[in-house]
């Protein structure tokens, strides 16, 4: 593969290239491995504006993929080019995924502004793929504006997409919950805003007391640092009507040009940077347990270990000192 011609071509804004380009850093062979981290560096040296990158999370249901196609929309309405990475869950049993949610967001997909790329979670804890991160890159320095991080949805746990956005949106249904529900630590606390989706119809009044009621919980939060006065706050909006979407838009523009203006925009993605490195090596020692040898060393303790010989603790302490020599 000629790396340099790829990255070319995705610097161009190569649809084909960067789906390519996607599925290369998402697979798990080991030479494509190698090739991925070549490519990556090759677009790293090179300098191009930055997307916005922003993470969209929520439980099943609550309209996410309704959502970001309505707000797609309004930002290539606007000569924006909007580029959404969709984890799906992937099953436990079969591992395989449905991959829906590009059916789901018909009009958007078909908007020469947009780009729409389902990826499979692959069991993968935090909401994202393993590789979502690097596939924000790869749409970074295909050129695009917006790079939309759409999670599985699984609930309080799923705070990895803050690792790898510059803002982090909540999207929740009307009688969500109460200001309890609110002040829970874990997706509330890092959530830059939270938006309560169908307020509309007969949900419209519903949706207003629940945001008002989140508006209250924030308030009860420690203030952040990267936050400016009045952050983070709640809103209403309608996917289905299209309506508070504008507004949105416009309190996450002013959120991230006073965090540039601050200093905070770039200290949070050099952060950002430290933490996913750290994350990488994690991710391969785990590797080094699927080596040859290694497999049949744990199987081997693990009998040990169901038969009653060894100890849990002892055999990892076994494995650890093979892992270490």
């Amino acid at each position: 593969m000629d790396i340099a011609a790829l990255a070319d071509k995705i610097a161009s804004g190569d649809r084909r290239s960067l789906a390519r380009a996607i599925t290369l850093v998402e697979s798990g062979r080991a030479d494509h491995r190698g090739q991925a981290v070549e490519l990556l560096e090759t677009l790293a040296r090179r300098d191009g504006p930055q997307a916005l990158r922003v993470g969209l999370s929520g439980t099943p249901g609550v309209g996410k993929s309704t959502f970001i196609e309505a707000f797609g929309m309004m930002l290539t309405a606007r000569g924006l080019r909007v580029a959404v990475l969709a984890v799906d869950p992937s099953s436990a049993r079969s591992g395989g995924s449905i991959l829906g949610d590009k059916t789901r967001m018909e009009r958007l997909s078909r908007d020469p502004l947009a780009y729409i790329r389902p990826s499979p979670s692959q069991s993968q804890l935090g909401g994202v793929a393993r590789r979502s991160r690097e596939a924000v890159a790869l749409c970074e320095a295909a050129g695009f504006d917006v790079v939309l991080v759409e999670t599985v949805g699984v609930g309080q746990s799923e705070t990895m997409v803050a690792e790898m956005t510059d803002l982090f949106l909540l999207l929740l249904a009307p009688a969500g919950g109460d200001e309890l529900q609110g002040v829970k630590r874990g997706i509330m606390e890092i959530a830059d805003m939270i938006l309560v989706n169908k307020a509309d119809g007969e949900l419209k009044s519903t949706a207003t007391r629940t945001c008002a009621d989140y508006a209250g919980a924030l308030r009860l939060l420690r203030k952040r640092p990267q936050d400016p006065e009045g952050f983070p706050k709640a809103m209403t909006v309608s996917a289905v009507e299209e309506t508070g979407l504008d507004k949105a838009w416009e309190e996450m523009q002013a959120l991230t040009a006073w965090r540039r203006e601050a200093g905070l925009f770039e200290a949070r993605r050099a952060e950002q940077a430290r933490y996913w490195f750290g994350e990488d090596v994690k991710q391969g020692l785990l590797a080094r347990l699927e080596a040859p040898g290694a497999r049949e060393e744990m199987a081997r303790l693990a009998e040990a270990v169901a038969s009653g010989e060894m100890t849990a603790t002892a055999a990892s302490e076994e494995m650890l000192d093979r892992l270490n020599r």
